[in-house]
């Protein structure tokens, strides 16, 4: 599963791939439904860019831990006495920061650097879906960016070769 034909454009035609759409909710209805109508497969894997919270950090990384970070979970628990939309566990690995908005702000990636290694855009709710429907999921990202001024402009440059990073990764790994 990937947001955008530009990062699934190198890899074997004859895999299932599902092009979710950028952002959350349309990761999470693309999943869902997608999960609802078919046999269910044995893992679900989420492909995709990644924008680094932190100087020097490159490369594709398996995430081990997924949160949200543009939903108040802990003010909602005080609220309501609910945990909403804990942060997940999936391994060993770096934090990913999930969010709406494509961090391209110097001062919005130092607030999340305090809190994971790298920012998407859908990986918490492919992970929270997959965990709905009781699969395990992973999640790989390549890092495309360092989510900060000119991030926009570097995404661009970059999506072709972190596409041919990511169908590598799939050859090597599943």
């Amino acid at each position: 599963m990937l947001a955008l034909a530009e990062e699934a454009a190198h890899l074997d035609f004859r895999l299932p791939v599902l092009l979710t759409g950028m952002g959350k909710i349309n990761a999470t209805a693309a999943v869902a439904a997608t999960l609802a109508r078919s046999p269910l497969p044995s893992a679900v894997v989420n492909l995709g860019t990644a924008g680094a919270l932190h100087p020097g950090w490159a490369g594709t990384h398996e995430v081990g831990s997924v949160l949200q970070h543009d939903l108040d979970t802990e003010f909602l628990h005080r609220l309501t006495g609910q945990t909403v939309g804990a942060p997940l566990a999936l391994g060993d690995g770096p934090v990913l920061a999930t969010g709406d908005q494509f961090i391209a702000d110097d001062a919005a990636r130092a607030a999340l650097a305090a809190r994971a290694q790298l920012v998407d855009m859908e990986g918490y709710a492919v992970a929270a879906t997959a965990r709905r429907f009781g699969l395990p999921v992973r999640l790989v990202k390549q890092v495309s960016d360092e989510a900060g001024a000119g991030a926009e402009r570097t995404w661009q440059e970059s999506v072709d070769h972190c596409a041919r990073l990511l169908a590598g990764w799939v050859r090597d790994h599943l």
